[in-house]
């Protein structure tokens, strides 16, 4: 069956891997504290910070010690959902004042643009929150992207290194497995698409391979037609 939509990860497949370590991950650091101090009432806030507290069993956790934890688990670039909830948050402000602008590869812009184009559906699935995806898309340096995308997926649908999580993406999306192909720098990922029965292709920037499946450089190699 042909390839009917693409499927693609962020960090370091769109996007440089700098930009969510050297920007994204110190703008939540230093502005997160503040927000959850003064936005801590907030009913959304609130819920996300409830959610912390039943992460490390301590239901009567106060904020210090929430921000404690969030900062902590900042500096591990630790994928629990409250913490990217909340960095979409913070980074929406930034986005919002234009302190903050999303960082895409020209290449992968330009194959995106053309992918819609061709009437591929296009897809994102990132640890990030869809909050956070929405902004790097939407807030780019290229511009407005989000009219390329037709849906995003967070580790709401289930962590990036289990089969079961891109079953359930393609059940969303509603098409089968193997119309779907799947784009990630990490082959732990990758395997796990594969095994749901997706196409894979890997982005080795840097060069070298991500073995078992194909690996290009640039989005500018890839055809979605010859999978």
């Amino acid at each position: 069956m042909p390839i009917t939509a693409i499927l693609t990860d962020i960090e370091g497949t769109t996007s440089a891997v700098s930009f969510v370590f050297d920007t994204l991950f110190p703008y939540a650091a230093e502005h997160l504290p503040d927000f959850v101090r003064t936005r801590g009432d907030d009913p959304e806030v609130a819920r996300q910070l409830d959610a912390v507290r039943a992460d490390i069993g301590e239901p009567q956790a106060d904020r210090e010690r929430v921000i404690e934890v969030l900062l902590g688990w900042i500096a591990e670039d630790r994928k629990a959902t409250p913490l990217k909830a909340l960095q979409g948050m913070v980074w929406a402000e930034g986005y919002s004042a234009g302190r903050l602008k999303g960082h895409v590869y020209p290449d992968a812009v330009e194959a995106l643009r053309r992918w819609k184009a061709e009437d591929y559906d296009l897809y994102v699935y990132s640890s990030g929150s869809i909050q956070a995806q929405r902004l790097i898309f939407g807030c780019s340096e290229a511009g407005d992207l989000s009219p390329l995308f037709s849906g995003y997926f967070d580790t709401t649908s289930g962590p990036k290194r289990d089969a079961a999580s891109y079953r359930r993406i393609a059940e969303a999306i509603g098409q089968p497995p193997s119309t779907l192909l799947f784009l990630s720098d990490v082959v732990e990922e990758l395997d796990a698409a594969r095994d749901a029965g997706l196409r894979t292709c890997g982005l080795a920037r840097q060069g070298g391979d991500l073995p078992g499946h194909p690996c290009v450089a640039s989005f500018g190699a890839i055809d979605p037609a010859a999978f």
